[in-house]
């Protein structure tokens, strides 16, 4: 399992970038997708940094998780 956990840092970090690249669309669907697939991402970081005891890296997943739940709300209201 340690194996397993030591990896979670690398879909972290795609869906990571993948949401960054989504947000940034004119799209609203886009938009919308990309600040769930960040919330995804805060997930995996959160369980990654649990298991690394890198507790300054889960305090700032849990702040952005807020900003993108806003996020999602905001875009959900210009649909």
């Amino acid at each position: 399992m340690e194996d397993w956990l030591d990896l979670l840092q690398w879909p972290a970090m795609a869906a990571s970038l993948i949401a960054a690249y989504l947000v940034a669309s004119r799209g609203t669907n886009k938009r919308n997708t990309g600040f769930w697939i960040f919330l995804s991402s805060n997930v995996l970081w959160v369980v990654w940094g649990w298991h690394t005891q890198s507790y300054a890296l889960i305090a700032l997943q849990f702040g952005l998780a807020v900003l993108n739940f806003r996020g999602v709300s905001k875009t959900d209201e210009h649909e």
